[in-house]
């Protein structure tokens, strides 16, 4: 006789085959996603890939933060770096280290240089300010960004970009200006980095010509772990295992952070998919907020909104052009 728990023959044999048959489910869903997104006008998959990067980045810059209320900045800035490498090695070994040798060594080095430069103002100022201010601040870089790109690149600058780099810099504005007033040195050291973020952006930008997205995000990894080393040496102090922990994470975050954001670069002009970074101070608000209690002030939140304005309306306008309309 069969228990009352005991399941029939069929029953069982049914239930063996329903994870096997979610799998296939899975599969064949992410499947239509994909071939939906490869459908979408360049621009506008250039924008979901650098609104997803702006995400991610959020989260890792609010777990910066904490870290460095506990570690100097400089060992902060290489152990997130190193991490990051580390959290690319499986990639590495699954497909070969010369699948990762770079076309440019030079460029890789010179990106990396840069970029190590701009962190270390960024990580020197933001123990100091908010997250909502420091991405507010941040804001100034996708304008030098734009200006970079139509003088090196000579990439097309329509009005509806000049228009939307603007407003949205009116918006930022808004939200500066009340701490530049008040003398806060370490607000314009984060609004130094900017210019040197963007150069390491346009670096970037002329890297996806002829290298993958996964050797330009490797590079960066260790470009800047090596080159941030001299500046840790000094100031270390042992990390503990939840600091570990919470830098494998980062690694994590960030390595996924400039993967999308490499994306999103190779599909469209770099120009076209920085206006939606303004989305950012909505996440870092947020995020802020339940992280560090940081409340946003109202200058904040009246520039916030300029921002989305702008950042809703080149979205619409960029898909309607690439549609033709």
């Amino acid at each position: 006789m069969t228990s009352e728990t005991s399941l029939p023959p069929e029953t069982g044999r049914r239930a063996r085959r329903a994870p096997r048959g979610m799998r296939r489910h899975s599969v064949r869903w992410v499947a239509r996603r994909r071939r939906h997104l490869r459908q979408l006008p360049p621009t506008l998959r250039a924008l979901l890939w650098s609104m997803l990067a702006g995400m991610l980045f959020v989260v890792l810059n609010s777990t910066m933060r904490a870290l460095t209320f506990e570690l100097h900045p400089f060992e902060t800035q290489f152990l997130r770096y190193l991490a990051g490498t580390l959290v690319l090695l499986p990639w590495v070994l699954r497909d070969g280290w010369r699948a990762y040798l770079p076309r440019d060594m030079r460029g890789q080095f010179l990106r990396g240089g840069v970029h190590t430069f701009g962190l270390c103002l960024w990580f020197l100022a933001i123990p100091h300010i908010t997250l909502a201010d420091t991405t507010a601040i941040g804001f100034t870089t996708p304008l030098f960004i734009m200006l970079g790109a139509w003088l090196v690149f000579k990439e097309p600058m329509r009005w509806e970009r000049w228009v939307a780099a603007l407003i949205g810099f009116g918006g930022v504005l808004i939200v500066v200006a009340p701490k530049l007033t008040d003398g806060n040195l370490y607000s314009l050291l984060m609004l130094a980095c900017c210019p040197v973020f963007a150069a390491s952006f346009l670096i970037t930008k002329r890297l996806t010509r002829y290298e993958s997205s996964g050797v330009i995000v490797l590079w960066q990894s260790i470009t800047v772990t090596l080159l941030s080393l001299p500046f840790a040496i000094p100031v270390w102090q042992g990390p503990n295992a939840t600091q570990l922990w919470l830098f494998l994470i980062c690694g994590v975050l960030g390595s996924a952070g400039h993967y999308c954001l490499t994306r999103s670069y190779r599909i469209a002009d770099i120009s076209a998919s920085q206006s939606v970074k303004c989305l950012d101070l909505v996440w870092a608000s947020i995020v802020g907020w339940l992280m560090f209690a940081d409340v946003p002030s109202q200058w904040t939140l009246a520039g916030g909104v300029v921002i989305a304005a702008s950042t809703i309306w080149i979205a619409r306008r960029e898909a309607r052009i690439a549609r033709g309309d």
